[in-house]
């Protein structure tokens, strides 16, 4: 059984952020307004690049005014999305563009419904010290172009938003988060750097491996996952090592995108909120490569347990063993991706986290995001994350 709702329009392909404007205010177009919110990351990428060149000669074509928000970090946080949703209303945007990785798509999510709705961000969070409200109003319509394969925020409904004060990082949802229309253009991730498109990449892929061993798994998720999981580890290291190979950064752009599908139509499992609650405190943390880092341990659980032995051993050949015949095989196939990738050799204490801190984390992950933990192939007690923390510390 499934529930099957993905409603944006997807335009996927190199050189597709030039055909933006014909999905503006046309008879058959994804968006329609006079004035556009554009958000983009406080680094320098998006305009170095010439990708906001591009976007505003796009929306200029469709005759659509735009202001310009750049404060979203890589972790974006409650105050941000706040001002970047007052930003938007005092200026009168009747849809936001996100062009930037999955931290941007996911503010601008966040910004479009307090553009909406007003209030404080924490009234709408259904987690944690949120005061689990309905938004009464859809967030303003979303257009996101993502430059990063990594986290499929450009077809789910999900934004991931930090809240410094109580060292929550956890998901915000309401109607309208979905964005109506995504640009997938490998075009504009080639010039990512090579470790950032490993940490995106592996986020991709995680998306994908929880979510084909979740309790919760149905048959579209599993097709969905598994074609993720081929495209991504098969195309990581080339995409990586040769930025120019079209073929291979397409192969995980698709990858990540399908993963957003994936967690639209299955689900991510413990991983996710077990890392969440690591960059949390530690915001310089990148979240893919706080995934990398208890992957090993975290699926080593499940698989010494013997949860789901056969997923193992299909996931090993979806990602390249193709004789694999024991659950043991995936963890041989994971750390040689990651080792290949260069990023193998990842450590906690690199980003100053002390292992005195791993049973707060264990609680601050249980009551951000509970509901993921009741997804995993067997029951996680408060020992077995804690444990998991401990074998991923170096």
């Amino acid at each position: 059984m499934f529930t099957f709702s993905i409603p944006t329009i997807a335009l996927f392909g190199a050189g597709k952020l030039d055909e933006l404007h014909d999905q503006i205010n046309t008879p058959m177009g994804a968006v329609h307004g006079k004035k556009a919110l554009v958000v983009i990351s406080n680094g320098k990428s998006t305009r170095t690049n010439g990708y906001l060149d591009r976007l505003e000669d796009q929306l200029k074509q469709a005759s659509v005014e735009y202001v310009v928000f750049d404060q979203v970090s890589a972790n974006p946080t409650k105050p941000v999305v706040e001002e970047g949703g007052r930003f938007a209303r005092e200026n009168g945007c009747d849809f936001i563009v996100a062009l930037g990785g999955g931290s941007v798509i996911d503010a601008a999510k966040a910004m479009g419904l307090m553009a909406a709705n007003g209030g404080d961000l924490w009234d709408y969070v259904l987690f944690g010290s949120g005061k689990k409200q309905w938004p009464q109003k859809p967030g303003l319509p979303i257009v996101a172009i993502p430059t990063t394969a990594g986290t499929g925020s450009e077809t789910d409904g999900g934004a991931v938003i930090t809240n410094p004060e109580t060292n929550e990082k956890t998901g915000v949802f309401g109607p309208g988060t979905t964005p109506v229309l995504a640009i997938v253009d490998p075009e504009l991730m080639k010039s990512v750097p090579s470790k950032f498109k490993a940490y995106q990449g592996f986020d991709a892929l995680f998306h994908s491996t929880e979510g084909y061993i979740s309790a919760s798994r149905n048959e579209f998720s599993k097709m969905v996952a598994a074609e993720a999981i081929r495209n991504v580890a098969r195309n990581l290291e080339t995409s990586i090592r040769k930025p120019e190979n079209m073929e291979a950064m397409s192969a995980v752009a698709l990858g990540s995108y399908l993963s957003g599908i994936q967690m639209a139509i299955g689900s991510c499992t413990s991983a996710h909120p077990l890392e969440h609650a690591l960059s949390a405190y530690h915001e310089k943390l990148p979240h893919g490569a706080s995934l990398i880092m208890i992957s090993k341990a975290y699926y080593s659980h499940f698989l010494e347990r013997h949860a789901c032995d056969d997923r193992f051993i299909e996931m090993a050949k979806l990602m390249g063993t193709e004789d694999a015949s024991k659950p043991e095989d995936f963890i041989t196939a994971l750390v040689k991706l990651q080792e290949d990738c260069g990023v193998a050799g990842l450590k906690m204490s690199d980003y100053g986290i002390d292992p005195a801190e791993f049973p707060k984390m264990m609680q601050n992950a249980r009551d951000t995001l509970a509901p993921n933990f009741l997804n995993d192939p067997c029951p996680l007690s408060d020992e077995d994350c804690v444990n998991i923390y401990q074998k991923s510390y170096r």
